[in-house]
C-alpha cells in the first residue's frame, strides 16, 4: 500500500497532520492575542521610555545641528592654537543664524554644559555682532570678550562635534576625556558623583539591615499570634500605606527637628541637655530613621508570608532532640525563612537605592542621593541628555545587584507569599 493512502484525514478530507499543525497556529495566536494588551502597556510605559533615555544620553546632534559651518571648517583644525580665521567665520554665519531664528539659547545652554562662561560671552557676542563688519571676524569675535581668545573655550566647542558621544557618562563617574583623547579624572574638589553613588549605596545597604532587624521580630510575632490579633497588628502594619508618602515624610520633619517631639522627649527625661539637642534633620539620621520608617512594611509582609507557612511543631521537634531554644531557632527556623530575607531585603534595597522624596526633604546636603541630582538636572539645569544618562547608569546598577543576587543567592529562592 503506497504513503498516500496510508495518511489519515480528517472529515473534511484534509491530513491529520496538517489540520493538527493549524489548530496549533491558532492556539498560539489566540495565547499571542490574550497577552498582546500587557505587552503594548510594558513597550509603551518600559521600553520606549529607556530607549528614549538612552538616546537622550547619547545623542549630540542638537550642537552638531546648530553649528554645521563651524565643525566643517574644524576639520582641518588640530586644536593646539587658535583655530583659523575660516573657523571663526563660520562660527559668526552659524551664530547669526541662530540669533534670528532665536534659538541661540540652547546653543548657549548646551556649550555652558562643556565649559562654564559660554552664557555671558555668547550673550556679549549677540549685543555686539550687530555692529561687526565684513571680513576679520576673528579679530572682532575676540574683541567682543578676552575668553574668546582663549583656545580652551573653541576646544570645548569642537568636543561637541561628534553626533554621538559618552561624555555624559564620565561625567557621571567624575571623568572626562582631554585634549589626547584620554580619560582622566576630574579634579579632587570638583568630584561629586562619586560620592553621591557612594552615598547611595551606603543609605540604601544601612536602610535595608535596618529594615530587617526591625522586621523580623514584627513578622515572627504576626505568624505565631492567634489569627485575631494577628490581623489587629498587621493592620497597624499596613497602616502607612493610607497615608501619602509627602505626609508621612513631613510628620518625620516635625518629629525629628531640634524643637520637635523626639528632642523634647529626650530632654525631659535627661538623655541630652536642653541646649544640647542633637541634630536629626537635614543629615544622614534622619534619612535614615524616616526611609526606614516608610520601607519597614515591604520587608515585614514578605517576612510574614513565608513565617506563616512555619509550622510551630519544627521548633518543638528541634528541642526535642537536645537543642536549646537558640540552637533550634539558627538551625531548623531561621534557614525556611530565608526565601522571605531575600524577597524583602532585595525589595527594599531596590526602592531605597532610587529613594527621591524623603531625602530630599530630610536628608539637607549630607543626606543627597542620586536620585536627587537626577531631579536636579531634569528641573534646573534642563541637563535632560545628564539626567538621563546617570538614570540609565542607576538602572544598570539596580540589574547589576539582581543578577549577582541571582548568582549567589538564586532567584528561585525568593518568596514574597
Amino acid at each position: 500500500m503506497s504513503s498516500e493512502t496510508q495518511k489519515i484525514l480528517t472529515t473534511d478530507g484534509i491530513p491529520l497532520e496538517v489540520s493538527l499543525k493549524k489548530a496549533e497556529r491558532k492556539n498560539k495566536l489566540k495565547a499571542f492575542l490574550l497577552v498582546a494588551p500587557l505587552l503594548l502597556f510594558l513597550i509603551i510605559t518600559y521600553i520606549f521610555p529607556i530607549g528614549d533615555m538612552l538616546m537622550r544620553s547619547i545623542d549630540d546632534r542638537m550642537v552638531t545641528n546648530m553649528l554645521p559651518k563651524t565643525f566643517k571648517a574644524m576639520e582641518d583644525w588640530d586644536g593646539k592654537e587658535l583655530p583659523p580665521e575660516k573657523v571663526f567665520e563660520a562660527f559668526y554665519f552659524d551664530y547669526k543664524l541662530l540669533v534670528e531664528e532665536k534659538t541661540f539659547g540652547k546653543l548657549a545652554t548646551q556649550l555652558n554644559y562643556e565649559k562654564n562662561g559660554f552664557k555671558s560671552i555668547l550673550k556679549k557676542l549677540k549685543r555686539k555682532m550687530k555692529k561687526f563688519e565684513e571680513g576679520n571676524y576673528k579679530e572682532q569675535i575676540m574683541g567682543v570678550h578676552k575668553r574668546w581668545a582663549n583656545v580652551e573655550y573653541w576646544r570645548a566647542i569642537q568636543r561637541r562635534s561628534a553626533s554621538f558621544t559618552n561624555a555624559k557618562y564620565l561625567k557621571g563617574i567624575d571623568m572626562y576625556e582631554n585634549e589626547d583623547g584620554k580619560i582622566v579624572n576630574v579634579p579632587e574638589d570638583r568630584q561629586i558623583h562619586r560620592v553621591l553613588w557612594l552615598r547611595t549605596l551606603e543609605v540604601a545597604f544601612f536602610v535595608t539591615l535596618l529594615c530587617f532587624l526591625m522586621a523580623y521580630p514584627i513578622a515572627h510575632l504576626l505568624a505565631t499570634l492567634p489569627m485575631k490579633y494577628s490581623n489587629l497588628l498587621m493592620i497597624c502594619v499596613l497602616l502607612p500605606f493610607w497615608t501619602s508618602l509627602l505626609v508621612r515624610t513631613a510628620s518625620w520633619m516635625i518629629l525629628l527637628q531640634q524643637q520637635g517631639v523626639v528632642n523634647d522627649f529626650f530632654v525631659f527625661i535627661g538623655l541630652v541637655a536642653d541646649d544640647a539637642r542633637p541634630e536629626m534633620m537635614y543629615n544622614k539620621t534622619g534619612t535614615y530613621v524616616a526611609m526606614t520608617q516608610i520601607l519597614l512594611p515591604f520587608m515585614v509582609l514578605p517576612l510574614y508570608s513565608v513565617m506563616k507557612t512555619i509550622s510551630p511543631s519544627l521548633m518543638r521537634a528541634g528541642k526535642s532532640l537536645g537543642g536549646t531554644p537558640f540552637v533550634a531557632f539558627w538551625k531548623v527556623y531561621f534557614p525556611l525563612t530565608i526565601p522571605g530575607i531575600g524577597a524583602g531585603c532585595l525589595l527594599v534595597f531596590i526602592l531605597a537605592i532610587g529613594y527621591y522624596i524623603t531625602p530630599a526633604l530630610v536628608g539637607g546636603a549630607s543626606g543627597t542621593l542620586i536620585s536627587n541630582q537626577i531631579a536636579f538636572h531634569m528641573k534646573s539645569t534642563l541637563d535632560w541628555s545628564f539626567a538621563s544618562a546617570m538614570g540609565l547608569m542607576l538602572l544598570a546598577g539596580v540589574l547589576a545587584i539582581y543578577w549577582i543576587y541571582n548568582k549567589l543567592v538564586g532567584i528561585d529562592n525568593i518568596k514574597l507569599g
